[in-house]
Order: structure tokens, then sequence, then C-alpha cells
């Protein structure tokens, strides 16, 4: 995935509303219809890229806190995230980086859901090594039928 990354690909950082208003500004209707690609940085800072991009692209290719898909609707006077979930696949990231996430959203002054509007649940197979995304909570290795660990064992660094 670090492929992915070459110069000037990284993510746009927003660390403040100023930030975030000038950087959606420069958003189309189209673009706004659909979720961009986000990660939260090691130092706290949302990143935003078009939807398309890797989130390794986005964070530059260094380790993130949290990452997934956000998009963003107009309520009355201000923006405010309409969905925001933790789906990407590299870097795998625990349902639980939802603070993270809200953490950098409050930094912003963005309205935000009370978590992920849509959750996903990553796992590592220990036999195969496989990543698998769980579903429905059956947590069975869809490659060779082993047990899946309850809780999070996904590291992107490995």
């Amino acid at each position: 995935m670090k492929a992915a990354v070459r110069p000037g690909s990284d993510g746009c950082l927003i660390s403040s509303a100023v930030e975030f208003d000038d950087w959606i500004a420069g958003q189309s209707a189209a673009e706004l219809t659909g979720p961009f690609t986000f990660v939260v940085g090691t130092d706290g800072v949302l990143r935003l890229a078009p939807r398309r991009s890797e989130h390794v692209a986005c964070a530059g290719g260094a380790m993130v806190l949290s990452a997934g898909e956000i998009g963003f609707v107009r309520e009355a006077d201000r923006w405010a995230v309409s969905e925001v979930s933790n789906q990407s696949t590299g870097y795998c990231p625990d349902i639980g980086s939802w603070s993270e996430v809200a953490r950098a959203l409050d930094d912003v002054g963005l309205e935000r859901p009370s978590g992920f509007t849509h959750e996903v649940v990553f796992r590592r197979c220990p036999g195969c090594q496989e990543l698998n995304i769980v579903r429905e909570g059956d947590f069975v290795c869809v490659f060779c039928g082993s047990d899946l660990p309850e809780t999070w064992n996904v590291d992107p660094s490995v």
C-alpha cells in the first residue's frame, strides 16, 4: 500500500473550523454527495482526501489513530458529519478508535454522531494470517475456518 504514497497524495490537514471551511468550499457538488477518505494521524489531526484515495496515501504513509470514510451534510448555517465509518483495509482500525475520531471532529467544531454510523470489525486469523471482516458476529476465518479472536489483533505495521 505504501506504493500508493506519492508526493502530494496525502490528505488535507484539517485542524480548525477555518481549515475545514476552506477545504469544503473547494469540493464540487458531485463530491459532496458521497463520503470522503479520512485518517486521524498520531498527532490527533484529521486529514481528508477524495473517496477513492487510499488511506495510507491520505496519511502520507504514516501510522494513524483511526481511518475510514466520512460524509458531510449542510445543516442550517453549518456543516455536520452525516456518516462515518472505520472502513479502511489499509489500516483496519478497531471500532474503539472512535474516541480519536470524535476528538478530531470536536477540535474542528463539527457536529457528529455519537459513534461510527457503520462499524467494521477487522480480525487477522491466527491460523492462516489472512485479514477478515467479521460479519454478523461470526468470528470464523472465511479462508481456513479457524476461530478468530474476540479482541482486535490487526497491526498494519507488521
